[in-house]
């Protein structure tokens, strides 16, 4: 109950765009989590072509943050969310519709850009409709992300007893329900100037070397949070013998984040400093990664409660640090940079715990709790060093 009376505190915007987020996590993981079995097993492609068509789309999200965010700042985020909202409807559709090399690679590329677009302009236009509060907006964004993430599944699994072309149709009305909901009752914002161009906010961003460490430093979060996919439910398979064990892992931490997360984070901010959580957080994220070492299926759900409670921790206070590097004019393209840092450095955090995986068992799990403790360790210099923004954000509970 304290959560929904944390959601009516809020503009109607922000509400507005907490059920957009289930949505698009609804809708995302609807289809994607089963788009290689169908184009392996219906369509008949090689593992080669469909790691192509798999990797232009990451290629097309991770490498085009910048330009989402630039055009969030530059056009307004209001529109921008609508623009990523309509291509992601189009992508999923042609997923349905097509099966030929082109017109799979065509969809690939548009939902690709899709969140390139809306990924960053989310954020920036929540980030500025909360104002001191951008922590608990945050915490309830990853509420509502991470159960879109649970249901996105189920509803996927479901849908597939029809045939994919029904997940696929699924999963791109729910992206033109949001295009409408979004076209017809997200408020505008007028849009200020950065006085200067688009090369020259990019410079001024990339300049500014706090920001880049601090993103640097938050590379362990994001390779860890990438481990949901790949390490853990692979470690829960191993440990009981049973492939739906994977399932566990999201339950448990979907269960966990709707019961814990708003009171996690309006707790530690009451008490302020939040750079020293996110490094607290860091190492949670970290440290989960160690009970695995024992071959235990209770390990393993440990683990995954472990890496959310660090996730719950650390990632709201994460996403309100990130406005406070720069003029708020730039507020997109500061989100739309991190995120190109975080994607390139999750990509390549996976391929390295992917070839642990195939090294030995215990091996991918000790790199994991390095990589956490790592970043950590980076946060908490940052922080001693006085490289941060200066907390401006007040308590309000």
């Amino acid at each position: 109950m304290k959560t929904w009376h944390e959601i009516r505190r809020f503009p109607f915007a922000v509400r507005l765009l907490l059920v957009n987020q289930l949505g698009v996590n609804t809708g995302f993981y609807l289809l994607v989590p089963y788009l290689a079995t169908h184009l392996t097993d219906h369509l008949g492609l090689s593992a080669a072509v469909v790691g192509v068509v798999l990797g232009v789309r990451n290629l097309s999200q991770q490498g085009l943050f910048i330009v989402g965010g630039s055009a969030a700042d530059r056009l307004g985020a209001h529109g921008v969310i609508i623009a990523g909202c309509a291509l992601r409807t189009v992508g999923f559709g042609l997923f349905a519709l097509g099966d030929s090399l082109a017109v799979l690679l065509a969809a690939s590329v548009l939902s690709g850009l899709a969140g390139a677009l809306f990924n960053p302009a989310v954020r920036a236009y929540l980030a500025q409709e909360a104002g001191e509060r951008k922590a608990e907006a945050f915490a309830l964004f990853n509420v509502f992300a991470t159960t879109g993430a649970l249901i996105g599944p189920l509803l996927g699994s479901a849908l597939l007893l029809v045939g994919f072309r029904a997940s696929a149709l699924t999963a791109a009305a729910i992206f033109a329900v949001l295009t409408v909901a979004q076209a017809l009752v997200l408020p505008t914002r007028a849009v200020e100037p950065s006085g200067s161009g688009v090369l020259g906010d990019w410079r001024e961003v990339l300049g500014n070397r706090a920001f880049l460490a601090f993103a640097l430093a938050m590379v362990g979060m994001f390779t860890l949070e990438n481990q949901l996919y790949l390490l853990l439910p692979e470690g829960a398979r191993r440990a009981t013998g049973w492939d739906g064990a994977a399932g566990l892992v999201f339950l448990v931490g979907t269960l966990a984040n709707l019961a814990l997360q708003m009171r996690i984070t309006r707790t530690l901010k009451s008490r302020g400093d939040s750079a020293r959580w996110i490094a607290v957080g860091l190492a949670v994220t970290g440290l989960a990664f160690l009970p695995p070492l024992v071959d235990s299926p209770l390990a393993v759900l440990l683990s995954a409660l472990l890496l959310y409670l660090g996730l719950m921790i650390a990632s709201p206070f994460v996403m309100a640090l990130i406005p406070r590097f720069g003029r708020p004019e730039l507020t997109g393209t500061y989100f739309g940079v991190f995120y190109v840092v975080s994607g390139i450095a999750a990509a390549a955090g996976s391929a390295g715990v992917g070839w642990a995986m195939d090294t030995g068992e215990r091996l991918p799990w000790l790199c994991c709790a390095a990589l956490g403790l790592a970043s950590a360790a980076g946060m908490a210099r940052l922080h001693r060093s006085g490289a941060l923004p200066a907390e401006t954000e007040r308590s309000l509970v």
